[in-house]
């Protein structure tokens, strides 16, 4: 994928927010193809494509417990090229582009002056020659997040595109790697956040061993065409379908923040509790002045938390209260039914640090709840689903 096949669409920096907010509605290439009456479809992240396949507590028990594939459309590709694409990109993100090594990715976020979170974004390197570097980011925020970084192309030699020709796939599980095997791709031999470009049935194929606090996690990217070809190999190979719904879910399990839900344009990466999305020895970025001087004074007075709810009820925006008093605000929950453990209630939510303590009980719609670090400790014992 050094250099892959490449429909020429017009540059993001030519594209107006009505033309990305229209191409949004527009569902997954593995969407489109398994369109049909027995599916249900919603928009997750941006993008229409299936809830569920059967029930979301099975989808997320085959991802917990043996290997679940699901769809990964509504993470849009962008082509950043140019002479000047290392250095500029370096200075607009929160992570380290200059010392990326080959064959490898980092999250990152994009700051404003004042050191708020604009978007985040993966961004990945392929190959000793490639000229390009791939950045992915979800379809709700491409439209934003490009608008934004294009406004600091000034005197450089830069070119944002979308790739609109590939299209991903994720599979998740203590299995998935055997599942790749079977199918002759690599997976278990991959570093976290490594890559390789290979082929299947003489297709080009970039297999990511992708960040997952939780289970085994990867990622196939394979040009729209074949990815309904590469879906029913992969379900051949063992593997549950699982839908957004599933994926959501686990999402919270693992305590994984998602920008947009649990991270908003208002927040410092420090309170995100994500510092993989941070580099402090890479040099200058926009709104690195505000990070450092957070470093040098110590702690933010908010974080992101994990909680487990005594039980169902609290939803998303639901308050944490102690003490009477509002010190935080839940973002997403989700019920889990474990294997062996029985149903757990996870939320992810912002909390004033002094709250973490344990001194005060803490509730949200009524219902009490407890700060748990991310991402939950929670074994599954059982194999199969």
């Amino acid at each position: 994928m050094s250099d892959p096949v490449h429909n020429p669409v017009e540059s993001v920096a030519g594209h107006t927010d009505k033309k990305a907010d229209e191409a949004a509605l527009y569902p997954t290439p593995l969407a489109a193809s398994l369109a049909g009456p027995s599916l249900s479809f919603s928009e997750y992240r941006g993008a229409p494509t299936v809830e569920a396949f059967s029930s979301s507590q099975e989808e997320v028990t085959a991802m917990l417990c043996a290997s679940g594939v699901y769809d990964l459309g509504w993470r849009s590709f962008l082509r950043c090229s140019g002479r000047d694409r290392v250095r500029w990109l370096n200075g607009m993100v929160t992570n380290s582009v200059k010392t990326l090594e080959e064959n490898a990715g980092c999250y990152a976020f994009v700051l404003n002056a004042q050191g708020r979170i604009q978007g985040d974004l993966d961004i990945y390197r392929l190959g000793k020659q490639s000229e390009v570097l791939w950045l992915q980011t979800n379809r709700a925020q491409l439209a934003s997040l490009t608008a934004f970084v294009r406004r600091y192309i000034i005197m450089d030699q830069v070119t944002l595109e979308p790739e609109n020709s590939w299209t991903a796939i994720g599979l998740a599980g203590p299995h998935a790697a055997e599942i790749l095997t079977g199918l002759g791709l690599p997976g278990s031999q991959l570093s976290p956040t490594h890559l390789t470009e290979t082929s299947w049935h003489e297709k080009p194929v970039v297999v990511v061993a992708a960040y997952s606090p939780g289970v085994s996690r990867y990622e196939l990217w394979i040009e729209s065409q074949f990815v309904l070809d590469l879906w029913k190999a992969i379900i051949s190979g063992g593997a549950i379908p699982c839908g957004s719904a599933a994926v959501e879910r686990l999402r919270i399990f693992e305590g994984i923040p998602a920008y947009g839900v649990d991270i908003a344009d208002r927040d410092l990466p420090q309170e995100t509790n994500q510092e993989r999305a941070l580099n402090f020895a890479k040099g200058c970025y926009l709104g690195q002045e505000i990070v450092e001087r957070i470093r040098s004074r110590g702690n933010v007075h908010r974080t992101i938390s994990g909680f487990l709810l005594e039980q169902s009820g609290p939803v998303a925006k639901s308050p944490i209260i102690a003490d009477g008093k509002p010190v935080g605000e839940l973002t997403s929950v989700a019920a889990i039914v474990l294997p062996d453990l029985g149903q757990r209630v996870v939320a992810l939510g912002h909390l004033r640090r002094e709250a973490l303590d344990g001194k005060e009980t803490l509730t949200a719609g009524g219902v009490h709840i407890t700060p748990r670090p991310l991402p939950f400790d929670f074994t599954c014992t059982t194999v199969q689903p």
